[in-house]
């Protein structure tokens, strides 16, 4: 189990991706196929279409669950209530949004509204809105007639603006805070948002640097991360009517990420690398400037989180990414409520034809703590959601992501780790197609066609879990290979700074040691090898049939960087912090 942590936005830290994951298809490659692949059973799209419902949250008072499902081909938010479950008549659904040009790019409940976001065209500059719940359950069905629709109402919709999301204040009524670069494209100002009129109040003014906001439990916005491009600085302030002073300065190589406020409101609760080489849960003193105590860290990870219980203000859990994702527990309770779901999903997959369904994630979850969203994936499913009841101790399905997928059909991705050329252990996942096996170095006397797919970032990483083009791939006849090349998030800093100014060379050289790997284990036909990749996965592709030609026998770049000076000049104006550090990274 991981806990998600619902956010709209993609800010930035010190460890940022560039670029983010792309989904697309392949519609033809020379490489031809020698496993036969399951004839027709699934087309193309069946890969890539939008979920039959996806994205579950449970509404504070925990009589409502809402979910995004399609409307006319585009996501939308819908609301059901609990206790309808189960019914088939469409009247228990109300359908809150009807947006027909882009998907809903996310929401989350505040009080009895529902606020979402969207931009247009792409263009990333997301505007805030607003769906009135409680007014939508009055909204009455017309016989033989499209139901009224809720309707819905802008918060922060100005031109060419971007709204980024700083905390939802789950205690304060009526309040969030956001952040918007309306006075200036390059930075974001802090205002404290009244979801009732719309009325914006200026929190805090960004004087160029400050990259992300932070509030305590009781909504005053006390903590600032600054970045001059190289060095990063945590601003802090004791009230919100004091001015922030800088407590601790550090080269963007190291890191002490805040997390949240400790129940009190006086320290903070950090992920730190400080003075180590893997990122660590840290209590950290802002009056001191000093770390406390460790709380959790792993030999061979970087942790990754830390959640914790609003109703009984104790730390909960954190994880870190092995090969895939792992848990450690704080809190019994917690624990327990776990145990009692994976009990639950071990009887449902011996019904489900044994499909492991037990690894897990805690969505969202009430203000009294009593019913969970829970979600469930694995490497050959986009999984199901469920909803638990602790008092009752009640796990009811809610929905299978993918239902016209039957993972049985899907293909096993499997870890795999090799040496570089220069000693560097390097971590990954190889999928291969049907009739094949990792514990057999050949198929039927013949290596197949591989199709090596190194991911964006590059400061990002490959994790086990459903991934759509690799399924579709695999169910063509073709294997895969991941790479988490040096510079792949969560093996720790020195990794991490292997890759600096690397691109195109020893970051390369490890994509390179792969293919060779995937040669020599017998899986891959040296002459049927392909290379495609997105974004910082593309820059790669591009390398390498540029460096070492005569190992591809053709290459896929999906919105790769091809020019390194057109990149630099062409980043958004809110990157413009960052810059310095790109230069050093790259």
């Amino acid at each position: 189990m991981h806990i998600s942590s619902f956010t709209f936005f993609r800010t930035f830290t010190p460890v940022f991706t560039l670029f983010f994951t792309f989904f697309t298809s392949f519609t033809s490659f020379t490489l031809t196929a020698s496993v036969a692949p399951t004839k027709n059973k699934y087309s193309i799209q069946d890969f890539f279409k939008n979920p039959e419902k996806a994205d579950f949250m449970i509404s504070p008072d925990g009589k409502y669950i809402s979910y995004m499902a399609p409307y006319e081909k585009r996501l939308n938010i819908f609301v059901q209530k609990i206790d309808d479950l189960g019914k088939i008549d469409e009247k228990n659904v109300i359908r809150l949004t009807s947006e027909t040009a882009r998907d809903i790019a996310g929401y989350f409940w505040k009080d009895k509204d529902i606020l979402y976001i969207k931009d247009a065209n792409g263009d990333e500059n997301y505007k805030l809105y607003a769906v009135s719940f409680a007014t939508s359950l009055k909204l009455k069905l017309k016989k033989d007639k499209e139901p009224q629709q809720p309707q819905t109402r802008a918060l922060v919709d100005i031109p060419k603006v971007r709204v980024e999301f700083i905390s939802s204040l789950r205690s304060i009524p009526g309040e969030i805070l956001i952040s918007h670069n309306q006075r200036d494209a390059k930075v974001f100002d802090a205002y404290r948002l009244n979801i009732k009129t719309g009325k914006l109040k200026l929190v805090a003014k960004n004087p160029g640097n400050i990259t992300s906001w932070l509030a305590d439990h009781k909504g005053k916005l006390r903590v600032a991360t600054t970045s001059d491009g190289v060095n990063t600085s945590i601003l802090y302030r004791k009230t919100e009517t004091e001015e922030f002073k800088t407590i601790l300065t550090t080269n963007f190589k190291e890191n002490l990420s805040p997390v949240f406020f400790t129940f009190d409101n006086k320290r903070l609760y950090c992920l730190s690398n400080l003075n180590r080489d893997k990122t660590a849960v840290v209590e950290f003193d802002p009056a001191s400037a000093k770390e406390l105590k460790v709380i959790y860290t792993n030999d061979n990870y970087d942790i990754r989180d830390l959640s914790y219980s609003r109703k009984r203000k104790v730390l909960t859990s954190s994880s870190y990414i092995s090969w895939k994702y792992e848990d450690h527990f704080f809190d019994k309770t917690m624990n327990l409520i776990y145990d009692k779901i994976q009990a639950h999903l071990k009887k449902l997959s011996v019904s489900n034809n044994g499909v492991n369904d037990n690894n897990l994630y805690f969505v969202n979850v009430n203000k009294n703590e009593d019913k969970f969203i829970v979600a469930t994936y694995s490497d050959r499913s986009q999984g199901r959601y469920y909803l638990y009841d602790v008092s009752k101790d009640k796990l009811q399905f809610l929905a299978n992501v993918t239902p016209w997928i039957d993972e049985n059909d899907m293909l096993e991705m499997r870890p795999i780790e090799f040496k570089s050329r220069d000693g560097l252990t390097i971590n990954g996942y190889i999928t291969l197609p049907k009739n094949s096996s990792l514990d057999q170095k050949t198929i039927q006397n013949q290596s197949i066609p591989f199709v090596i797919n190194p991911h964006g970032g590059p400061w990002h990483r490959d994790v086990w879990g459903y991934n759509p083009e690799i399924q579709f791939l695999a169910s063509r006849g073709y294997g895969v290979l991941n790479i988490n090349f040096r510079g792949s998030t969560g093996y720790g800093k020195k990794f991490w700074e292997a890759s600096f100014k690397e691109w195109g060379k020893t970051m390369q050289n490890d994509i390179t040691d792969g293919v060779k790997w995937v040669i020599e284990k017998g899986y891959a036909d040296p002459k049927r090898i392909a290379i495609y990749g997105g974004s910082y996965g593309g820059y790669a592709t591009l390398a390498g049939v540029t460096f070492t030609p005569e190992l591809y026998a053709c290459a896929v770049d999906y919105v790769g960087v091809s020019n390194l000076f057109t990149f630099l000049k062409t980043i958004p104006p809110y990157w413009t912090p960052m810059l310095q550090m790109i230069y050093e990274m790259v």
